[in-house]
C-alpha cells in the first residue's frame, strides 16, 4: 500500500485509533472518508478538521452498510482502500451464560460480521481500481489471549484468518490485504485503557504504523515492535510463558 496518493474510507473512525489513523494519512496526501454512528459527532469533526469527509454508517446493520457504500462510492468512486476499524472489546465471565451471552454475541456482530459486510459491500468496486487495498485491523490478542476478553480474542483471530484467506483468493486482482495487528494502545476500547501505563501511546503507535506502511509497501501485516511479545509467543517456543505474562501484569494484555 502506498503511503499517499489513495482515497480511503475508514469506518469506525469516529475515535481512537481510527480517528489519529485517518488525520494522518489526511496529512500525508490522501483524500479520507470517516465513518461513524453519530451524526453530530461527525459533524463536530468535520467542523474540527477541514478536508476529512464524513458518512453515517452502523457497521451492525446490514441496510447501513449498502446505504453507506452507496454513497461514498457515488462521491468518491475513485476509491482504492477500505480500512475496516470497526470494533469492540468487552470484558465476559463465562461461568454463567447471562453474564457473557448478549457480550458475546454483540462482539461478533461488530467485529466479524461487521467487518465481512463492509467487504461484500466495496470488493467489486475494487477490483476496478489498478491499486487498491483492503486494510483489516485484527489485534494481538488475535495470538495470544487475554482471559476476561473471550469473545474479543475469539473475533480477532477470526479476523487474522480471514485476511489470511481473502490474500490468497484475490491475489488475482489489484486487490492488496493488509492486516493490521495493535498492541494494547492507550485509547478507550476498555475503561481505563487511555491511562495504562502498559499500553503503547496512541501518536507513538500511529506514527510506528504509518512509517512502516511507508517503508515496507508490500507487506502483508503490519506489527509494531510491541506487538511482536504477542504475535509469535508460538513461533518463540514461549507462548505458555507469554500467555502467563500477559494475563498475570496486565489487565489490557499489553
Amino acid at each position: 500500500m502506498d503511503i499517499s496518493g489513495n482515497t480511503i474510507f475508514i469506518p469506525g473512525s469516529t475515535s481512537g485509533i481510527g480517528l489519529a489513523l485517518a488525520l494522518e494519512l489526511r496529512a500525508r496526501g490522501n483524500t479520507v472518508i470517516i465513518g461513524g454512528r453519530r451524526t453530530e459527532l461527525l459533524r463536530e469533526i468535520a467542523t474540527q478538521h477541514p478536508g476529512l469527509d464524513t458518512v453515517q454508517i452502523d457497521t451492525t446493520d446490514p441496510a447501513s452498510i449498502d446505504a453507506a457504500a452507496k454513497e461514498v462510492l457515488a462521491t468518491h468512486p475513485d476509491l482504492n482502500v477500505l480500512v475496516t476499524m470497526s470494533g469492540i472489546m468487552r470484558v465476559e465471565d463465562w461461568h454463567r451464560p447471562e453474564s457473557f451471552l448478549a457480550s458475546a454475541e454483540s462482539v461478533v456482530t461488530t467485529n466479524v460480521l461487521g467487518p465481512i459486510r463492509l467487504i461484500a459491500a466495496f470488493v467489486e468496486h475494487l477490483q476496478t481500481r489498478p491499486d487498491a487495498t483492503i486494510m483489516t485491523v485484527s489485534s494481538g490478542l488475535a495470538f495470544t489471549p487475554l482471559k476476561v476478553t473471550p469473545s474479543y480474542n475469539a473475533s480477532k483471530a477470526a479476523i487474522h484468518m480471514l485476511s489470511e484467506s481473502l490474500r490468497l483468493q484475490l491475489a488475482d486482482t489489484s486487490v492488496k490485504v493488509l492486516e493490521l495487528e495493535p498492541p494494547s494502545v492507550q485509547t478507550d476500547l476498555l475503561p481505563g485503557q487511555a491511562d495504562n501505563d502498559h499500553a503503547q501511546p496512541l501518536a507513538e503507535f500511529v506514527s510506528e504504523v504509518l512509517n512502516l506502511i511507508e517503508t515496507q509497501p508490500d507487506a502483508r501485516e503490519i506489527q509494531v515492535e510491541r506487538v511482536k511479545f504477542l504475535r509469535y509467543g508460538e513461533a518463540r517456543g514461549d507462548y505458555d510463558q507469554v500467555v502467563t505474562a500477559v494475563n498475570a501484569s496486565d489487565p489490557h494484555g499489553d
